[in-house]
């Protein structure tokens, strides 16, 4: 397929503009900041007359193009006032979806965020492993966020053959980031992201996943590493952080919090980048 991915120059970005060229995908970056040339046009994506013409086509780069996947965001709260970040992400996302609508494209996949189902836990989950059933923001970019699942929502019923796939990633590390994993003995780390990460190649992996197997409608899957990126027992952790929170099923030794069942079975996402193994490497 020919695939616009928006924000490539960020980190599951680049990984995922890699993984999609290495599955034999003709890919075309659209962000603000990398270098024009043959892969990459730099677009204003708040600006939607620049958004509908770059999906529509570019002289040199692309005359349409048979799916979109958007990752452009301000990623995280504090990076910009907190009405800043929502405004940005939230009229961004709309300008993406929108235009890839009027473009034709029927294939889309976003990135939503581990922030829509109740980022920084402050307030204990209703029940652990924490699922998609779960929808609760706590902060202006975790609102956006749950926002921008809602349009995707309303927009499937528009157009019945559109297929939109949400993927709410946790905590994105790249290779070469492991170093962080040092603290992962303090029964504290992490424990406002459950304990979860995932690694930017097991992302980029979700997103081609999630094209090669595109339905129509909105799917919303949580992806996450299999495993916690605690050294400490997940029954342990759960038993110190949450106690009163529901406990479905038998956690394994090091299982994740945030479920990735419906992934697995929806899409065949396996991850396999685990932090033990990658922080003996580095």
């Amino acid at each position: 397929m020919r695939v616009a991915v928006t924000g490539s120059s960020g980190k599951l970005g680049s990984a995922t503009v890699e993984r999609l060229r290495a599955d034999g995908h003709e890919v075309v970056g659209f962000d603000r900041d990398g270098m024009p040339g043959a892969g990459f046009v730099r677009v204003d994506l708040t600006d939607y007359g620049q958004v509908l013409d770059s999906l529509l086509g570019v002289t040199a780069r692309h005359d349409g193009l048979d799916a979109v996947v958007h990752l452009a965001a301000i990623p995280v709260n504090g990076l910009v006032p907190d009405a800043a970040t929502f405004h940005n992400n939230v009229t961004v996302t709309f300008n993406v979806l929108h235009a890839a609508l009027r473009a034709g494209i029927r294939t889309v996949v976003m990135a939503s965020s581990i922030t829509a189902m109740g980022f920084p836990f402050d307030e204990p989950p209703p029940y652990l492993p924490v699922d998609e059933d779960v929808t609760l923001a706590n902060n202006t970019y975790g609102l956006g966020k749950v926002v921008e699942e809602a349009l995707a929502a309303q927009l499937v019923r528009w157009y019945p053959g559109l297929g939109i796939t949400a993927l709410r990633f946790t905590n994105v590390v790249a290779p070469g980031e492991y170093d962080t994993f040092e603290g992962a003995s303090d029964p504290a780390y992490r424990r406002s992201l459950l304990f979860s990460y995932v690694d930017a190649r097991d992302g980029a992996a979700a997103v081609a996943l999630s094209l090669d197997r595109p339905e129509p409608g909105l799917r919303v899957l949580s992806i996450a590493a299999p495993d916690t990126g605690s050294a400490i027992p997940t029954a342990v952790l759960v038993a110190m952080h949450f106690p009163d929170a529901p406990v479905h099923g038998t956690l394994g030794e090091f299982e994740t919090l945030v479920s990735i069942d419906r992934a697995r079975e929806q899409i065949g996402y396996a991850p396999t980048h685990l932090w033990r193994d990658e922080y003996r490497r580095e």
